[in-house]
């Protein structure tokens, strides 16, 4: 699932997620959090919390350390969260963890990680290619692999995916906060969607109250922005595949909330 943005994504992520489960009956649910703590990082608490809601696994993006509490979890070998892959090394925090597969589901471990795009992002980052390929090289064996694609920029995303093609089951896009109609499977078995959508407030600029954000693109003047409220939406998309290969078979967007 795409960005948890603010008190209402975790409002959705609470009230929606079981309508997900008994429709798609996912073996594993990740989301990205980054934005979870009113827009911007992420608390322990609201980690411990999303996680006790029945989330699996929790990727981050540009405002990983806006709240610097969560570095120890970050840290902790045991905890199924990561920074950015692609952060300098002297960046505090695991760059991947791995989930455990249900035996009915083939058993065998998810390898997931992020990446964080380089194109008018202002967190600087090393190369997303080289990062992903450390990655894929120093986990060897697992049965599949997801790749949080956290980037600006529509193309950034597409040249990513298409360079991790055939090596992992997917590479699903979040940050743009807007789900696209691009869902497929590429030529190399790998699913992709250049952005699954965030969860949280659709009556929004991008989860933001509309009034301050357009008085600050309107005039220019600083102005801090709340977190939007209302049409509270849950974003993502299911992937199926195969253990063996690692090989997509399958990807579907989905939406759960107020409108739909």
């Amino acid at each position: 699932m795409g960005d948890l943005n603010g008190a209402p994504g975790r409002k959705v992520l609470e009230t929606e997620l079981d309508r997900l489960r008994e429709e798609h009956r996912p073996d594993l649910i990740v989301v990205n959090a980054e934005n979870l703590r009113n827009g911007s990082g992420l608390s322990p608490d609201l980690y411990r919390a999303i996680v006790e809601s029945g989330v699996d696994g929790v990727t981050l993006g540009d405002h990983v350390y806006r709240d610097r509490r969560v570095v120890p979890i970050l840290e902790d070998p045991a905890t199924p969260i990561s920074r950015p892959a692609n952060l300098s090394s002297h960046a505090p925090g695991k760059r991947s963890f791995r989930l455990p597969l249900p035996a009915e589901a083939g058993g065998g471990e998810l390898l997931v990680f992020s990446l964080l795009g380089r194109v008018s992002m202002s967190v600087p980052a090393n190369d997303p290619f080289e990062a992903a390929d450390l990655v894929l090289e120093r986990n060897p064996g697992v049965a599949g692999t997801l790749v949080d694609l956290h980037m600006e920029a529509t193309a950034e995303k597409a040249a990513v995916a298409f360079h991790l093609d055939g090596r992992i089951s997917a590479g699903l896009g979040t940050h743009t906060h807007v789900p696209t109609a691009d869902a497929r499977i590429l030529r190399g078995g790998s699913a992709f969607q250049t952005d699954v959508g965030m969860c949280g407030p659709f009556d929004s600029i991008i989860g933001r109250d509309p009034e301050p954000v357009l008085r600050h693109m309107r005039t220019s003047v600083h102005t801090p922005y709340a977190m939007g409220d209302g049409d509270n939406r849950l974003c993502g998309a299911l992937v199926e595949f195969r253990p063996g290969t690692g090989r997509a078979s399958s990807i579907t967007p989905f939406q759960y909330g107020d409108l739909v």
